[in-house]
């Protein structure tokens, strides 16, 4: 049997983690975090994540910073954002400056999403 991709959410909304994992967990070995710091520690103990995901507006360190340090640490990952805001400026120069591949507006369009990551795991 085919192992499943890793993947990795981050979420401070503990029922965004829940339907996130429950509508990926057939694709994905989903990986999911809390907060930035939670976020860190999945990637630190599982090297094998190749696919971060994370929200924007989340307390201490949003999507954007927390995506800037794990970037540092893990160049090789790929990494989007997702939102309920909003599309910033600061959202958009991130996406051109090669940091996240690509954002998610919320709610979630699962199939979207799906795409997206097939398509980031393949390259």
């Amino acid at each position: 049997m085919k192992q499943k991709p890793p993947i990795l959410y981050v979420d401070d909304e503990p029922i965004n983690l829940l339907l996130f994992k429950n509508n990926f967990k057939d694709a994905y070995n989903v990986f999911v975090g809390n907060c930035a710091q939670e976020g860190l520690k999945v990637l630190e103990s599982h090297k094998e994540i190749d696919l971060v995901i994370s929200d924007m507006k989340m307390p201490g360190m949003d999507g954007l910073e927390f995506i800037e340090t794990a970037k540092k640490r893990y160049p090789q990952k790929k990494f989007f954002i997702f939102t309920g805001l909003d599309i910033s400026e600061k959202i958009k120069a991130a996406e051109k400056s090669g940091l996240i591949l690509q954002y998610f507006r919320k709610p979630l369009e699962y199939k979207k999403m799906d795409t997206a990551i097939k398509d980031a795991i393949k390259t």
